[in-house]
């Protein structure tokens, strides 16, 4: 079961895309201890029902394990069928945003433009995944929330350790980070002392906002 508070308490959702299933169950844990609650598997990623599947087997009393770029019906079906907590897309896709309210799954659609983002807030997501965020930045966020202040906004695609602090200052509820992440080059060190402090470095970045 998904908990809004305890996402709140460290609103990150780290996005795992073409992550080898054996890297994943090797970090999953080290992201844990780091103070996470929330990651998410995106449904293009080789593997990625039986990643999900097996992930809510090891550690589905610990974190929230959600799919990421569900574009359509079979997409969030498949993903459901594994036990997905959360559901994230890249676009506004209506049968999937109406199917996920009704089922009592948080939804996190994507959307870009004020007219897609007041749309998916209008039927029923959880919170907006603003994306690509990395073309208009910080005050891109600011500008949405003076007309929809009740609009929970998540920037994704470009925020990286250093943009927080200014992504949480304009208004941002959370934040959606792929690989400023989960960096190729650090995960494939093995070096799980590294790896742990790297994922605790986003935590105390958040804790310092």
């Amino acid at each position: 079961m998904f908990l809004m508070e305890k996402f709140e308490e460290l609103p990150i959702v780290g996005i795992v895309r073409n992550m080898k299933a054996n890297d994943f169950e090797r970090i999953l844990p080290l992201y844990i201890q780091a103070g996470f609650s929330t990651i998410e598997v995106t449904m293009n990623t080789v593997g990625a029902e039986a990643m999900i599947k097996k992930a809510k087997s090891d550690f589905g009393n610990s974190i929230h394990i959600g799919a990421g770029t569900v574009c359509n019906m079979n997409d969030l079906q498949k993903a459901l069928e594994v036990g997905a907590d959360f559901i994230v897309t890249p676009i506004v896709n209506k049968d999937v945003i109406e199917k996920c309210v009704s089922s009592n799954i948080p939804i996190f659609p994507g959307a870009f433009s004020p007219t897609e983002i007041y749309t998916a807030w209008s039927l029923g997501a959880s919170m907006v995944k603003v994306f690509p965020i990395s073309q208009l930045g910080p005050a891109y966020i600011q500008s949405i929330k003076a007309p929809f202040p009740q609009i929970k906004l998540m920037p994704t695609g470009g925020v990286g350790l250093e943009d927080i602090k200014s992504y949480k200052e304009a208004g941002a509820s959370a934040f959606g980070i792929g690989s400023p992440m989960f960096p190729s080059s650090l995960i494939k060190t093995l070096n799980e002392k590294d790896i742990f402090n790297y994922f605790k470095s986003f935590r105390e970045k958040w804790e310092q906002c």
